[in-house]
């Protein structure tokens, strides 16, 4: 993922209105984050833990979506991510909730899914494979973790900009 400033994330955001995009609490500092290593970027509202963030590129435009955890931060079930599907990393996934785009949004309709709750699935693909699931090819693993975690995130986002 390309560096991203503050103007470019709050301008992103595609299921909230530009006043709530202006407000949102924005990840302590940009400048710490390995960039290179990240295939979206998400994080929890420290003000507010039952809200959050993720923002990606989507058809090479930059698209950021507001998420609200049911069930609060606090509340985390055992599943597998539908992201990163990582199978080790199950003890910290949330459901998160977004508000549709447009219209659609505006009328209450919303789209969920079980997302790592910290959002650490580009982290979890990067893990090195076990040898039973690498066999002989740990590289190819890694790579077709990371294009799955991306192909995933983009389908979440395209439905969230989906106009039924």
């Amino acid at each position: 993922m390309n560096p991203l400033t503050e103007k470019l994330i709050r301008a992103s955001f595609v299921n909230c209105s530009r006043r709530e995009a202006s407000q949102l609490t924005l990840p302590t500092d940009l400048s710490d984050l390995r960039w290179e290593r990240l295939d979206y970027l998400g994080w929890i509202d420290r003000k507010a833990p039952q809200r959050a963030y993720v923002v990606l590129t989507v058809d090479d435009t930059l698209v950021g979506i507001t998420l609200r955890s049911p069930e609060g931060a606090a509340s985390r079930r055992r599943a597998v991510c539908a992201w990163c599907e990582d199978v080790y990393a199950t003890d910290d996934v949330s459901m998160y909730v977004a508000r549709r785009a447009g219209g659609p949004g505006r009328n209450g309709d919303t789209i969920g899914t079980l997302i790592c709750t910290t959002f650490e699935c580009s982290h979890n693909v990067r893990r090195k494979p076990t040898i039973i699931e690498a066999g002989q090819d740990p590289a190819g693993l890694v790579l077709r973790r990371i294009e799955g975690l991306r192909e995933r995130s983009v389908r979440f986002a395209r439905e969230v900009l989906r106009e039924l």
